[in-house]
């Protein structure tokens, strides 16, 4: 049984960072990958970055690219999403996810952490 917990969100001003962490317990690397996603209120869900369980492949989406770094520190199953030059309409519940596809569609994970709250102020 996989369990992720997310951790890290915080109220920022416009420009600031934020490393989101995703700590994974059991058996995490049944599952091929960690997606992070987005969702703001009224929103759907959208995936932002993605990363193989050994950390070896990444995955960057969309418009936060270049601004957005995910990585896997080994020695504490800890997946981490950074982020930089954060945005006011980046505001949103950050959450991980665990599944076995090459994806971005949130239907392909099966194994979700509670999320985070992102909020970020002009």
């Amino acid at each position: 049984q996989v369990q992720l917990v997310e951790s890290g969100g915080d109220s920022v001003q416009a420009g600031g960072s934020l490393t989101l962490s995703c700590s994974a317990s059991g058996d995490i690397y049944s599952s091929n990958y960690v997606g992070w996603f987005q969702q703001a209120p009224g929103k759907e869900r959208k995936a932002v970055a993605l990363i193989s369980t050994g950390g070896m492949h990444t995955h960057i989406y969309n418009s936060v690219e270049g601004r957005l770094t995910v990585s896997l520190d080994n020695a504490s199953d800890t997946f981490l999403l950074q982020m930089t030059n954060l945005k006011p309409e980046e505001s949103a519940m950050f959450c991980c996810a665990a599944g076995r596809r090459l994806s971005i569609h949130p239907d392909d994970f099966n194994c979700w952490g509670q999320g985070t709250e992102v909020t970020v102020s002009a």
